[in-house]
């Protein structure tokens, strides 16, 4: 499975997880084709994000403006959420790399606006990563 097919799936993971309560393996298993195999990248990335939300909802709350994260729409929620994992705690994949992975992600499931949304909330985020504020 590629990389970016891996993201897709764990961002729907990530939906189902944060909509419904239901089990992170359980979610995966969900998204999966017929014919499609559990890849580590998109096991990684759902459960790293969920093992590390509570850090991501505190870094992700830092950087909205005017807003609180149950307002934001969930699947902007869930793209976020698995950026912010991917820009923190995936060493060896360069910030910029899941910034703008992220934003094409996003831009697939809630189109431009959603890309612009993610864009200017991850970036925040790149910045303070790289910075160290």
């Amino acid at each position: 499975m590629k990389r970016r097919l891996a993201r897709v799936k764990a961002v729907q993971s990530l939906f189902q997880v944060d909509m419904s309560g239901t089990d992170k393996n359980e979610a995966i298993s969900n998204v999966l084709e017929d014919n499609e195999k559990k890849d580590e990248f998109l096991e990684r990335l759902v459960t790293g994000t969920l093992d590390h939300l509570e850090t991501i909802d505190k870094l992700f709350s830092e950087h909205l403006q005017n807003w609180k994260i149950d307002r934001v729409g969930n699947v902007d929620r869930a793209v976020i959420r698995m950026g912010i994992f991917e820009m923190m705690f995936i060493d060896e994949i360069p910030i910029n790399v899941s910034l703008n992975e992220a934003i094409d992600v996003a831009k697939s499931f809630g189109g431009e606006e959603s890309g612009r949304f993610v864009n200017g909330v991850l970036s925040k985020v790149a910045e303070t990563l790289k910075t160290g504020v």
